[in-house]
Order: structure tokens, then sequence, then C-alpha cells
């Protein structure tokens, strides 16, 4: 039998051709800001008062250098990402978390590192809310033919930027509340044993949150119960945070930890008129109904020392003033897979008659670290719910 032959299937020249995903299209702004992103990160703890910026050089679709923002007094990301690519610069694509800086400041404005160098388009992530120079660096920038395109991966870049624009806005830093419970609430046994909560993961996670902090607060209770040193332990933490205690009405025990621990600086916030251990400087808050130090103006004073990130570890009573006060910008709450049924609570409001009337969180993330659940989110200020109409 004579062999067919086989015939090529006809392709209308009408019907759209199928190719497949070429490197370009993979490669699109939001791949290249994400790599600013990550680079970003690298530099977290670091900063401070500066917001931790990424940046990234692309030049015909391909990553040409990548730089983060170097500690205080050293060079912004732009200048770094544009020291790495050289040459390579000129006519290439950057990408920053943040937009470019166009003011004198500890350093030169970026804009004129990124005219000088030749850049041909600027991407940005979250534009800066520095409300004396809002929207300057973009504008400089296309006022000198540079093409600027805005809002790439802006949710993400506003978030890793949030505890700046919060302080550069508001003098105060951005509050992260953080509280290790069981799964019914209880941050303590009956008898106020609290050791431990939460497994060796989620405490490891804890210091790295230090590690990336300005600042740690814990009230007087918690400093005398749990004794803690309050630094980044198990990380690798390039500087410890301020450590911050409140005074409370009796004098705290110099024998604690934090006092005798010289390995990080440590801060008595305190409305009495008591010398300080050794070693320990002392911060005079304004004295609220409590009797206790007024939350607004020790945020405030924590703010003009330079701190944008504060971390509260602090107990009940602290949550508790920081949540009625409005004053905590994110939680991070550890749950435990343990019930304790009787046990100490880590909020306690008054009673709340409705649903609508509760505390909700929004961004909700929900993080598995060894046995343990890491939830963390915004709160919504109480009555919220019902005000918006939910």
């Amino acid at each position: 039998m004579p062999a067919v032959a086989k015939r090529r299937p006809r392709v209308s020249e009408s019907a759209p051709r199928l190719r497949p995903p070429t490197a370009q299209l993979a490669r699109a702004p939001e791949h290249f800001m994400a790599l600013a992103l990550a680079e970003a990160r690298k530099g977290l703890g670091t900063t401070s008062p500066n917001p931790c910026v990424g940046a990234a050089i692309v030049k015909n679709g391909e990553l040409v250098a990548l730089g983060h923002t170097a500690p205080v007094g050293g060079p912004h990301a732009e200048i770094v990402a544009l020291r790495a690519a050289g040459a390579k610069a000129k006519g290439a694509d950057l990408y920053s978390t943040l937009e470019p800086c166009n003011h004198f400041g500890r350093t030169p404005p970026c804009t004129e590192a990124i005219l000088n160098a030749g850049i041909a388009r600027v991407f940005v992530g979250a534009r800066d809310p520095n409300p004396h120079v809002p929207g300057a660096g973009a504008s400089r920038l296309r006022k000198a033919g540079v093409e600027v395109v805005d809002g790439v991966l802006e949710k993400a870049c506003t978030a890793l930027h949030a505890a700046f624009f919060k302080h550069i806005t508001t003098g105060r830093p951005f509050v992260t509340l953080k509280i290790a419970a069981t799964l019914d609430g209880r941050i303590a046994a009956s008898s106020g044993d609290s050791k431990w909560v939460t497994g060796p993961a989620a405490r490891q996670r804890v210091h790295a949150m230090r590690a990336e902090a300005d600042a740690v607060l814990v009230g007087a209770g918690t400093a005398r119960a749990d004794n803690p040193r309050l630094t980044a332990r198990d990380v690798n933490a390039v500087r410890q945070p301020l450590r911050v205690v409140l005074d409370g009405h009796e004098p705290l025990p110099r024998s604690l930890a934090l006092f005798r621990d010289r390995s990080a600086r440590t801060l008595l916030a305190t409305t009495q008129p008591r010398s300080a251990p050794k070693g320990v400087e002392t911060l005079h808050c304004k004295q609220g109904r409590d009797g206790r130090a007024e939350l607004d103006d020790l945020l405030r004073q924590l703010g003009e020392l330079g701190v944008t990130q504060l971390l509260v570890e602090g107990g009940q009573k602290l949550a508790t003033a920081l949540i009625a006060a409005g004053q905590v910008d994110a939680l991070a709450l550890f749950l435990a897979p343990k019930l304790l049924g009787n046990g100490l609570a880590w909020l306690q409001t008054g009673p709340t008659q409705k649903m609508a009337d509760a505390l909700q969180l929004e961004d909700v993330q929900v993080e598995l670290l060894g046995e343990d659940l890491l939830l963390t989110g915004s709160p919504r200020p109480l009555g919220a719910a019902r005000r918006r109409g939910a």
C-alpha cells in the first residue's frame, strides 16, 4: 500500500498565532519592583529615621543592579544602585519603592544623581508623603524629561514604608502591639505564670521583630513579672533596639535584667522625680488620669528621639490602654494551640453590647510558625463597622 503523505494543517492567516511566553512578558514592571522590595527588606532595622528603600536598575529588560538604603548618613537606595550600575545606567529604567528625594538632607538629592546618570524612566512604588516636599521628586524628574510611572505595587510599597509615613506626617512612631496568647485569649495562667505561651519558632520571630524595630516598650507589670531583656537574640541583628519601660506607682527593682544588661540602651519613662539606675536614661512624661504616663505624650517624645517603629510587648494594662486610645497601628497576635480557661486575658475593655462595636482587624494575614499561628492586621477603631454601614 503506498505511503500516504502527511499533510501539515493549514493555519488561517487571520487566526491569532499562539506564542510561548517570553522573558520580556514575564518581566513586567511589577516583577522588577518586587525585586526592589526584596532588596529594601535587607536594610530593615538599620536606616531609621530614614525609610528603608529598595532600588533596581533595568536595561533592555535585564536587571543591571540593586541597592538599598544605607544606615543614617550613608547613600540612599537609588545612589547605591546607580553606583553599582555605572555606565550601564544610561538609558536604563530605575525602580524605587519610594519616590526619589529632591532635597538636601544628610545627603544630596537623589533626583540630581538620577538625571546625571542618564536614566530614561523611573518607576515609583509609593509617593513620598513628606508635607514639606510633596511630589517634588517626581515633578523634578518629569520637568527634566524623564518619564515617571507611579503606583507600581503601591500597596506593598506603602506597607513597607508605613512607619516612615506615619513618623514624617505625625511626628509619632508606628506602633505594633505584639501579644502571645492561648486560643482563649490568655497571656498567663491564673498564677501569673507565662513561660512559655508560644513555641521556639514564634519566639524567634519576636526577636526578628525587635531587630527591625527602633524601640521596644513594656509596662512596669511586665518588667516585674517576666523580667525580660528585650534584646534581639538568635537573629542576625545589626543593632539592638532602644528598650523603654514604663515606670509604675512603685519604683522598679534595680535588679531587673533591663537595667543590668548593658548590651542595649534603656530608657525609663516616668512621671515621678525618681533617679534612674546607673546607665539608664530617664524620659519625663505628662501624667495621665490614672497617674501613669500619658501615652500620647510618650509617643510624641519617642518620635522626637527618632523612633519611627515601636514594638510594644506590654501586658494587659498597656495593651488595653493603647487599644482604647486608638494608638495601635498594627497587631501581631501569636496564638498557641492551648486553652487555659481561667487566666489573664490580654485585652480588658468595658462590656461590648453589640457586635458592630467590636474591634476588627483589616488586611489580615495568617502564618504558621511551628505549632503556633501568627495573625497580623490593622485594628479598625471601635464602632467603625457601624459607621461604615457594615
